[in-house]
């Protein structure tokens, strides 16, 4: 069943979307886990004499072998190298929040329609949604899930594919670039979460920007059909 897509409104006006399923990615999404990811890649990119500023202008919403394999030397070893990052990711929790909302807007939604896409492996992103107070839902597409990460559509299909939805009744709620680019390849409509300056360009149709989930509000009735149909409005 294909649901009618809510258009942007002028101003300030409130927005309303009716979708079967939502898909959240997790960092800068649902957590705040900038501290930690920054002092990541600070570390890696002073061992090597890199660019720090450009592998974090990059890496956001990658996973961590890709952007190890783009900028770490020829010689190096990419396997161990991205196990090294994550173990360091994974013992490091400081700071680590949700984003304002985020819990609300979670335990208001069926998790029978919901999912988690990230590019953070299966133990990360337990440790950082532990750590930010949120509940993990049932259905999670880490990076092992799949075999091509974000901006390739593969994660974000094998989510709504899993909830038994089409793209089109999908909203996905991503902050990244590479994210941003997933959700939209694989036809989904996308609420961008956050202000950064990344993300002051022009939106195309379907898209829509929100500073966080404080405003969003959520009402879900179960179709005839068994499954929900939820509406959105922020």
């Amino acid at each position: 069943m294909i649901l009618p897509a809510a258009q942007p409104g002028p101003g300030h006006s409130r927005q309303t979307l009716t979708v079967r399923a939502v898909l959240f990615d997790m960092d800068g999404t649902l957590v705040d886990s900038t501290a930690v990811v920054e002092q990541v890649w600070l570390e890696f990119a002073e061992r090597y004499g890199l660019d720090y500023t450009e592998i974090l202008r990059t890496s956001h919403g990658v996973q961590a072998g890709d952007t190890v394999r783009r900028y770490a030397p020829a010689d190096a070893d990419v396997v161990a190298l991205t196990a090294e990052l994550g173990e360091m990711e994974r013992n490091r929790t400081d700071g680590i929040i949700a984003l304002p909302g985020a819990e609300a807007l979670l335990e208001a939604l069926p998790d029978e329609a919901i999912a988690l896409v990230t590019s953070a492996d299966r133990i990360l992103a337990d440790i950082r949604m532990q750590a930010a107070g949120l509940a993990m839902p049932s259905t999670a597409v880490t990076a092992e899930a799949v075999t091509r990460g974000k901006p390739h559509p593969q994660g974000y299909l094998k989510a709504a594919a899993l909830l038994g939805a089409e793209p089109a009744d999908v909203v996905v709620f991503e902050d990244a670039p590479a994210g941003i680019a997933a959700a939209r390849a694989a036809g989904m409509r996308t609420v961008v979460v956050g202000q950064a300056a990344a993300h002051q360009a022009d939106l195309e149709p379907g898209m829509w920007r929100i500073p966080d989930y404080s405003a969003v509000t959520v009402e879900t009735v179960r179709h005839d059909d068994g499954g929900h149909v939820i509406t959105l409005t922020f």
